[in-house]
């Protein structure tokens, strides 16, 4: 099967040798696996975060977003069945998902919205995922709940940030205040329904003050955590909550200590990574969002279509993620 894959860690996007096309064996499924013919895909941060970081004696498959068809089952196999269109993140413990045919647990793959075309549900898994787990399992906001509290999101304009907002603004009572640096990504951020949309490269308690707002009850923090840390704990109330994504290189907690905040870290790999109890509940809220999505609640957040899946686009891809000016998903479809 065709797939796209790294040999050597390190190499910058614009090297020939970052991602290579080559040729593997098609993969087999174990009992509780779905083998996916691969229709689409998007791009992450974590792929090139892998790329860059992670070195590989054999040709490693990146990629933790897709849609596809299921073509084969395996032996314990009971949510799906062959012909099945589903879409997934997957594990970033298997090999991903920039090839031909792969292989998904069960329990992380959801049905893929029936209202859209492959690239646009693509662009979902992953970032739903993240974002839906932020939200109320490592903030602790209810469905519904949240009234007279606020959200600050900071980096609201890419992929996490894109389906937060829209998350927390359609099933939640929170104020979604957003941060974007252009014009053009603020004009995105609003449209996906933040309530307001401040600056971070400015200071973010002035920048607060603005829009007259004192201090907000929860952050999410999805970029350069280390940049804003100590203008983030400013920002928080008494008790607020703050979580994050991304990878400071150290991060301090006695400044939260003074105001009792708490802080939670979210990588959707976890349930996969250790095979948790409540691993499935990853298939459920994809459901879940696939639901929202065909009742028009919530709306894709592709950004950009870079073509065929083969390496030289997914170079260009990994180059715009690098570049921190992407908005949205960047997504590919088609071998």
């Amino acid at each position: 099967m065709k797939a796209v894959a790294y040999t050597q860690a390190g190499l910058p996007p614009d090297d020939a040798n970052s991602l290579v096309d080559i040729e593997l064996p098609r993969p087999v499924p174990g009992p509780r696996d779905l083998l996916v013919a691969v229709r689409a895909i998007s791009v992450n941060p974590v792929d090139t975060k892998v790329r860059r970081n992670a070195p590989t004696e054999t040709p490693r498959v990146l990629g933790w977003d897709a849609v596809g068809q299921v073509v084969e089952v395996g032996s314990q196999v009971s949510l799906f069945k062959p012909g099945d269109e589903v879409y997934y993140a997957g594990s970033i413990a298997r090999p991903g998902c920039n090839a031909e045919f792969g292989l998904v647990d069960e329990r992380i793959a959801g049905r893929k919205p029936r209202s859209l075309g492959d690239a646009e549900a693509a662009a979902l898994p992953l970032t739903s995922i993240t974002a839906w787990e932020l939200l109320f399992d490592r903030l602790g906001v209810a469905e519904n709940g949240g009234e007279g509290q606020s959200l600050l999101i900071v980096g609201a304009a890419g992929g996490v940030g894109s389906i937060l907002t829209q998350l927390a603004r359609k099933l939640t009572k929170l104020t979604v205040i957003g941060t974007a640096s252009r014009a053009e990504t603020q004009a995105w951020v609003r449209e996906l329904g933040a309530h307001q949309v401040i600056d971070h490269t400015l200071p973010l308690a002035e920048e607060l003050k603005r829009i007259g707002v004192g201090t907000v009850t929860h952050v999410a923090s999805l970029t350069h955590t280390d940049a804003h840390y100590a203008q983030i704990v400013e920002a928080l109330a008494p008790q607020g909550r703050m979580a994050l994504i991304d990878d400071p290189a150290a991060l301090d907690v006695m400044p939260l200590k003074r105001k009792s905040l708490s802080l939670r870290w979210e990588l959707m790999f976890t349930r996969p990574l250790f095979e948790t109890p409540d691993m499935i509940r990853q298939h459920e809220l994809l459901n879940r969002v696939a639901d929202l999505i065909d009742s028009g609640e919530l709306r894709t957040t592709l950004g950009e279509h870079y073509g065929r899946i083969n390496a030289e686009n997914l170079r260009r891809a990994h180059g715009l993620i690098e570049s921190h000016k992407a908005r949205g998903k960047i997504v590919l479809e088609g071998f």
